[in-house]
């Protein structure tokens, strides 16, 4: 399997840690299709994509998670979502054009919003505001308040050649909670965190993952996993088109058939259009009078 597009899990069996890597270029190529963002939204985008490509790995059961970045910025609205497959798509809504590169710049004064929808059980949310530097520092964040698990995240994207990567270092929970094992933990993590800094862009885009992290933890026992595909999965479909259509009222519909001749929708993320006639909308209209 190729480094791009593949998610890597590893544990430090010595460390009480566990990792995660992932790099991508077509599956990010394909949310950018059809989409002509300027370089510093293409920039944050692939950053939140590789975000949650390693926040979904972290999730213990099938479902999914939807990262929302909102704010007062030019980017009005940035969201990828992802499942336990990673299985990923995503969007931004600009508010104006704009040539900003950072964060601050692109979101304004705003929030990041995380939902968890098992496929079993309750949904629910965690609300963070984007008051750090950059994107990872807010996520790590994230984790410190709502998960209280000591996390750092590392993340890169290149908007010319549409490639983003990202690492992620993750203390495990642990049943021993006296204050000399604790200091340990945070100690040998740290550590891990100090030796995953010196990760190089070039490095991240070019390695594969087992020379990756041999480079940065050749002195660490690591166990590496199986990797998991990352893939792009817009999720639109002609059945959900007509879902949508059947909570229109049938006089409005036949309205629109009147004078449209069709009734058009469009994909936000993937740009496909779905084209309904009346023949194909009769029975939302049957019960119309003439």
């Amino acid at each position: 399997m190729s480094q791009f597009n593949v998610l890597n899990r590893y544990l430090f069996t010595d460390a009480h840690a566990r990792g995660e890597l992932v790099q991508l270029n077509s599956s990010f190529k394909s949310i950018l299709n059809n989409h002509d963002y300027p370089a510093g939204v293409t920039k944050l985008l692939g950053e939140l994509l590789s975000a949650t490509c390693l926040l979904t790995a972290t999730l213990k059961f099938e479902g999914d998670i939807t990262v929302q970045l909102q704010g007062d910025g030019p980017v009005g609205y940035m969201s990828v979502s992802g499942n336990n497959k990673q299985q990923m798509r995503g969007i931004v809504k600009l508010t104006t054009t704009t040539s900003a590169n950072t964060l601050q710049e692109l979101i304004g004064k705003g929030t990041m919003i995380i939902t968890i929808r098992p496929d079993a059980g309750k949904a629910y949310q965690g609300v963070v505001a984007l008051d750090k530097d950059n994107l990872a520092d807010c996520l790590a964040h994230y984790f410190d308040v709502s998960e209280q698990i000591p996390t750092k995240i590392w993340l890169f994207s290149d908007s010319e050649q549409q490639l983003t990567a990202g690492a992620l270092v993750q203390l495990l929970p642990d049943s021993d909670n006296s204050i000399e094992n604790k200091e340990k933990q945070l100690i040998d993590f740290e550590h891990l965190c100090q030796l995953t800094n010196t990760i190089k862009s070039e490095e991240i885009y070019s390695l594969e993952a087992e020379a990756l992290l041999y480079r940065l933890y050749h002195q660490e026992q690591v166990n590496l996993f199986e990797p998991q595909a990352v893939s792009y999965l817009c999720g639109c479909s002609a059945d959900k088109c007509l879902a949508a259509i059947a909570q229109i009222e049938p006089s409005e519909i036949k309205a629109i058939l009147a004078e449209q001749g069709k009734i058009s929708m469009t994909c936000d993320y993937c740009i496909t259009t779905y084209d309904f006639d009346e023949l194909s909308l009769k029975s939302f209209i049957s019960k119309v009078n003439p």
